[in-house]
């Protein structure tokens, strides 16, 4: 048996998907210290939200088992990104930075942590979708990229903790052609057009459909975040970028917005879903049309590498499609390759939600300790 090891760990972010990943670390943290072949001491050295942190300049960590009520009482304000970025390069063990944000900030600083050996896991999609210079400057600084700093997975940018990226780089990295890949990226879209145009027929006006995912917690707190494409058009933007296209940003691809152009100036997105029902004679018309075709209406996101094109929309499908067959708030991702031929390989499952997400966000954590070894 080795000489026990020590990893540092420091979080930004304690909301959800923060709140899942301690009470995971916490397991994983228990589960590695009895490790018969490489024990491992687990310590978080840092957590931070936007307005306080836990933070031991004398590098001592905090127990996981009272982060919440430290955290609660704690007066010390957040440090600035370049001072954390000294803060962990300077600690007397590796460190790996989770951030559980969305923070386009946070995201902006990974090369500099990258740079000085920290390595990163996150379910933040601005770091991976954000300006393609970004993109190379991460992976110019990863280990698991062209450079020679820490390491940096972000399974969980896409699909929350369903392998869709992993799946991605594997078919890449052992030689596969990737064709196509197209699928369902936001549970917020399945649950409303599931709901909305049903397999077995029938449905809410649109509206209602949006008011009703919004009361349920499937939308953001301002529905117009999710209706305008925009969280969809980030992940394809990933995947694409992965798959070998230089896409410039999300917004430099066709990306159809739900959000009705009379209604772009609301104030609020409560005055939008108000005065939404008035739309609704678009969106029923689009739903008689494709029941008149035996189909049903669905916002997908597709990517066509050989064609270099992006796009995400609305799409008709036929009743016996995997697409239109979702339950839920479910995702669906189908990759079309050269291996798969005409069947694609197909992942689906919960796509949203702080526990997957943060399951997700764990098991990379996992790779980047075995990799740290």
């Amino acid at each position: 048996m080795s000489a026990p090891r020590q990893v540092f760990i420091a979080v930004i972010g304690a909301g959800g998907v923060g709140k899942a990943f301690l009470s995971q670390l916490s397991t994983l943290a228990a589960k590695l210290s009895q490790s018969p072949t490489t024990p491992t001491t687990l310590s978080l050295l840092y957590l931070a939200t936007s307005k306080k942190a836990l933070h031991s300049p004398s590098y001592d960590g905090f127990p996981l088992s009272s982060w919440e009520s430290s955290l609660q009482s704690s007066t010390t304000a957040p440090l600035a990104l370049p001072q954390l970025a000294e803060y962990l390069n300077e600690s007397p063990a590796k460190v790996v930075l989770v951030d559980n944000t969305s923070n386009q900030s946070v995201a902006d600083a990974y090369p500099s942590f990258l740079s000085k050996g920290i390595s990163i896991v996150t379910p933040n999609k601005k770091a991976f979708s954000g300006s393609y210079d970004l993109w190379k400057s991460i992976f110019t600084a990863a280990r698991n990229g062209s450079g020679t700093g820490g390491y940096v997975y972000h399974e969980s940018s896409v699909g929350a903790g369903l392998p869709v990226i992993s799946t991605l780089n594997d078919l890449v990295d052992t030689g596969d052609q990737v064709l196509k890949i197209e699928g369902v990226f936001s549970g917020t879209m399945s649950f409303l057009f599931n709901s909305f145009q049903p397999t077995t027929g029938g449905g809410g006006k649109f509206s209602a459909e949006v008011t009703n995912a919004k009361d349920k917690g499937y939308t953001e707190p301002d529905a117009r975040d999710d209706l305008n494409g925009l969280d969809v058009a980030r992940k394809l933007t990933i995947l694409a970028r992965l798959a070998g296209l230089p896409i410039e940003s999300p917004t430099s691809f066709p990306v159809q917005s739900l959000i009705p152009q009379e209604l772009e100036s609301c104030t609020s997105g409560d005055d939008f879903l108000a005065r939404l029902p008035e739309f609704d004679g678009k969106m029923d018309a689009l739903k008689q049309e494709a029941e008149k075709e035996g189909k049903v209406v669905r916002f997908v996101g597709s990517v066509d590498v050989p064609g270099q094109k992006v796009k995400v929309g609305l799409e008709k499908f036929d009743l016996g499609h995997p697409i239109a067959a979702l339950k839920g708030s479910d995702n669906i991702i189908a990759f079309y390759t050269e291996r798969y031929g005409d069947n694609p390989l197909i992942i689906q499952g919960a796509g949203a939600g702080g526990d997957v997400t943060a399951m997700g966000v764990t098991a990379d954590l996992v790779k980047v300790l075995r990799l740290l070894q």
